[in-house]
């Protein structure tokens, strides 16, 4: 019996099709990645003693939106057509990477959170929850449409959201997009990104110490203050996100004492 030696040409997976666009337009965005230890012991705690599950990608959201709303860059975005300028959203829009099974393949979809600042933990967690588990053909309608186009196509609406949409690009790509695989205990240096700010993290040692690190448009802004953006976010984890978390608990033990 002979062992059949021809491989098989196929065209490419819809599944797989979204990511190439992505990477397709990250070609054009010139990103430079630092990195910041923090020690989130307070958070880890906090977190831990909270009656209602956050996880650390809702945490990481609402820090980076925090530190946004002070630090306007982070919610800019260049534009080189029909000349080079930068266009400033309000508010931010944070975009977290989803993997979903569906009909049988593995796809990367994105989760949309308008104003993760002005937005509880808790409800940026069942917004992320729901993308997570509710209906694929449902959440992500959008992206599976536009898997389903000729790639000239594909790129045709691409390049208006990227090149030529402001607030829509805003609202439709986001204004910042978080991306980790910290849960699977592995890191991602700089994470492809057509955003001037993309956010990822690590692993937590035990010492309660995380790798976080931002890939940023360096057309936008230097590392000097990619390092102070770096700091403000450690201290509003520490800070103002802890003090929500701890909030959580205290208000858990007031309903079981008038229980």
């Amino acid at each position: 019996m002979s062992a059949n030696r021809d491989g098989k040409v196929f065209g490419i997976p819809r599944s797989r099709r979204l990511t190439w666009d992505l990477l397709h337009f990250h070609r054009s965005v010139p990103l430079c990645g630092h990195d910041r230890f923090c020690n989130l012991r307070a958070v880890a705690e906090a977190r831990s003693a909270s009656p209602v599950r956050v996880s650390w990608p809702a945490i990481f959201l609402k820090a980076y939106a925090i530190v946004a709303a002070e630090i306007p860059e982070l919610r800019q975005t260049w534009y080189r057509w029909p000349w080079a300028h930068l266009y400033q959203h309000p508010q931010s829009v944070g975009i977290l990477t989803i993997h979903r099974e569906f009909k049988g393949e593995p796809w990367l979809f994105w989760a949309r959170i308008p104003a993760p600042e002005d937005t509880p933990l808790t409800e940026i967690q069942a917004v992320i929850d729901h993308y997570a588990k509710g209906p694929v053909a449902d959440l992500f309608h959008r992206e599976l449409r536009l898997a389903s186009l000729p790639t000239a196509l594909r790129r045709l609406f691409w390049g208006w959201n990227v090149n030529v949409a402001k607030s829509k690009r805003a609202k439709r790509l986001g204004t910042f997009f978080l991306s980790t695989l910290a849960g699977k205990g592995v890191e991602i240096p700089v994470p492809p990104s057509i955003h001037t700010g993309c956010l990822t993290y690590g692993v937590m040692n035990d010492r309660y110490e995380c790798k976080v690190t931002i890939a940023y448009d360096h057309r936008v802004m230097d590392g000097s203050l990619v390092a102070h953006i770096l700091q403000n976010l450690e201290c509003v984890l520490l800070e103002t996100v802890c003090s929500e978390l701890l909030k959580l608990s205290s208000v858990h033990v007031n309903m079981d004492r008038l229980a």
